[in-house]
């Protein structure tokens, strides 16, 4: 008998005692946050911590926001039924890996910001795109409203439909060595440009 096969066999023996037995009871009592007043302004901070840039407007200055945050950026993608106007910008029509990593930025909208991790949730539905989208682009701008935005991660995982996929974005893409030196956009966007429109 190799070691596998001993794990094995020591995991089928517990697991055949509680064959028939009643579920187990995990309890779902998660803390949850009350909506402070400054909910917005919490989230604009620990966004900024992660060092993505972040631009506060109203919702009908959304598009020259957008045309800001693009700066020079030659190639742009919009994400399928985005909301807002993007000049130039090509719609995701299923662009591979490759195509997408020609490009300069892509411009997608959020289905959550969470204030106090700083989190910004992607369900890639309309206006949010394909996973893909938010992960292979250098810029990634997206546009949260002031009303999408929840105290804590239980409240936007009741606010998330958990049968659609997530991405949960806190800053550009970054990691870092044994040595701590950190290296940005190895696993996605080096540059994260976060819209909050409205109060």
């Amino acid at each position: 008998m190799n070691a596998r096969e001993e794990i094995l066999g020591r995991i089928r023996e517990a697991v055949a005692d509680r064959a028939g037995a009643e579920p187990v009871h995990v309890p779902r009592g998660y803390r949850t946050l009350p909506a402070p007043d400054g909910v917005v302004d919490l989230f604009v901070d620990r966004v900024e911590d992660y060092r993505a840039v972040v631009t506060r407007c109203t919702a009908a200055e959304v598009p020259a926001r957008i045309r800001e945050a693009l700066g020079t950026a030659g190639r742009v993608l919009a994400a399928p039924g985005l909301r807002y106007d993007v000049d130039g910008a090509v719609v995701d029509d299923g662009q591979t890996a490759l195509e997408l990593d020609r490009l300069d930025a892509v411009v997608t909208e959020a289905s959550v910001g969470i204030a106090s991790t700083g989190t910004i949730v992607l369900e890639h539905g309309t206006g949010q795109g394909r996973r893909a989208l938010s992960l292979v682009p250098d810029l990634h701008v997206c546009v949260v409203r002031a009303d999408q935005i929840v105290p804590g991660v239980p409240e936007a995982v009741a606010a998330l439909d958990p049968q659609r996929p997530q991405t949960w974005i806190s800053g550009p893409s970054a990691t870092s060595d044994i040595e701590l030196d950190r290296v940005e956009g190895v696993h996605g966007p080096r540059n994260l440009h976060v819209i909050v429109a409205g109060d």
